[in-house]
């Protein structure tokens, strides 16, 4: 690979639609850093459909409730033996009333517009790089619709809470992101209450009380272990018990009497100082006074400059640019940048683009499905499709955005994308794509997309095809498309 081929193809994704390759590969991604748009009009205009993030809740538990009973139903019945999940779930929403099932129609309508929006402004961008650090860091502090209640937040998450941050400070990242109602949903804290709070000792004299119950442990588990310090940070169980006790108080309107008593927050949460656990806290050997909202804030503070999240961030940010076995000199260049700066993203990123680690010659990463649907629809020329085309291929790849399968987020290593069966997926896509392109001279093409670094093998592959429609499909499965 080419200095120009590794910008284009390992740091962003592609040559994009009438673009070139870039002359000075170092200064043209640095010139995005000045370039980039946190807010471009096509988010600022979005659908949404948060309404009332409880009433959402409840309602998808009653869809979930009705479909679970249906499928059982029809289990047992031998005439309606032969009804699917999908069958019993359209029969569970042709039972709601007509209101709630506009707002359940609305709200899958927008997850899919969303996830549309998300991979037709990564095709489209001039900041390509920047498209792929807003990936990288909501792949970080993943959210997946896999939870209930999440539908309706997820594509907020990303675009309000990390898009606005990637050249920003790691520290305002993390507190936008881990106390958005998506991760309060999806990590259950909006269930979670000090065992010493008021609302636990008024729910001691009403014992059929609906709403949380005790203290919930996830998002204090997950912010350690996964956000911050990382697996072998240092922390204690004592640690993630007393930061679970700050985190008490924050949830999402419409849970229990979370408007009644709750300040609404910037970001769309609540925080009910009823719930929250009274006292000081101790944590990774720190006091924190009892401050309520503010108690769980200092601690992320805390957590945003403590030297094992340098070194967690730099590992992960040094894998995805530089190899699934990160290079130790260049995770050491980040962390002493993280360190110094205090987690200044920006200089992050710069340190990143100098580094002479990240432009080794040889392809380092396999690229995930996602990354490859973005290259082949920007080398394509395909600059914009509509929402069901864009999940469809996502869901028929294995990889849709916002639904990883654990709160680590999808991984990013070859040999969990690599397999026979994904590289297939990808074979019968790339002749799906190839018939919509209108591409006259893929030679042309292919020889722009990889500056200097199409190998004979592809050249000629696709010099023997027997059509152009062919040749684009055998380019988009070549080892200069599947690597990076």
């Amino acid at each position: 690979m080419t200095p120009s081929s590794i910008a284009l193809s390992r740091f962003g994704y592609g040559l994009g639609a009438r673009e070139d390759a870039p002359k000075d590969p170092r200064a043209w991604l640095l010139r995005q850093l000045d370039r980039y748009d946190p807010a471009p009009v096509v988010i600022t205009k979005r659908t949404r459909a948060h309404g009332n993030i409880g009433e959402t809740l409840a309602l998808l538990r009653s869809m979930r409730r009705d479909t679970r009973e249906m499928a059982e139903m029809a289990a047992k019945e031998p005439m309606i033996a032969d009804m699917t999940r999908g069958d019993a779930r359209d029969a569970a929403l042709a039972n709601l009333p007509p209101e709630l099932r506009e707002k359940y129609v609305e709200a899958r309508a927008v997850l899919a517009q969303d996830i549309a929006l998300r991979v037709n402004l990564a095709v489209g961008s001039k900041t390509p790089l920047l498209e792929r650090l807003v990936h990288f860091w909501a792949n970080h502090f993943s959210v997946s619709v896999g939870k209930l209640g999440t539908q309706v937040t997820v594509g907020d998450h990303e675009f309000t809470a990390i898009r606005p941050h990637v050249l920003g400070r790691f520290g305002d990242m993390l507190e936008a992101a881990t106390l958005h109602p998506a991760m309060l949903l999806y990590l259950d804290q909006f269930q979670s209450v000090g065992l010493n709070s008021p609302a636990q000792r008024r729910r001691a004299d009403r014992p059929n009380a609906q709403g949380p119950r005790g203290l919930n442990e996830n998002l204090a588990r997950e912010i350690l272990e996964l956000h911050t310090l990382g697996v072998h940070g240092g922390y204690t169980q004592a640690d993630v018990t007393e930061f679970a006790r700050a985190l008490t108080g924050w949830t999402v309107p419409g849970i229990g009497r979370a408007d009644r008593f709750g300040e609404e927050q910037p970001s769309g949460a609540m925080f009910v100082a009823v719930a929250h656990e009274p006292g000081a806290r101790r944590v990774l050997g720190r006091s924190y006074s009892a401050v309520a909202a503010d108690q769980a804030r200092a601690i992320l503070r805390e957590l945003a400059l403590h030297p094992a999240t340098a070194r967690h961030v730099a590992t992960k940010l040094a894998r995805h640019f530089a190899g699934d076995t990160p290079p130790p000199a260049l995770v050491a260049r980040l962390e002493a940048d993280f360190l110094r700066t205090g987690g200044d993203l920006a200089s992050l990123t710069r340190t990143l683009i100098e580094a002479p680690e990240a432009w080794e010659p040889a392809p380092v990463k396999f690229r995930t499905p996602f990354e490859w649907l973005v290259a082949s629809l920007r080398l394509t020329g395909v600059e914009s499709l509509p929402p069901r085309r864009i999940v469809a291929a996502l869901t028929q790849l294995g990889h849709v955005p916002w639904r990883a399968p654990s709160p680590a987020g999808y991984d990013d290593i070859a040999a969990s994308w690599a397999g026979p069966d994904a590289l297939l997926r990808r074979v019968e896509l790339a002749g799906q794509i190839a018939r919509d392109a209108a591409i006259e001279d893929v030679t042309a093409r292919a020889e722009a997309a990889f500056p200097g670094a199409l190998s004979d093998p592809t050249r000629t592959q696709i010099a023997r095809a027997e059509s152009g429609k062919q040749a684009l499909a055998l380019l988009l499965v070549s080892p200069e498309m599947l690597r990076r």
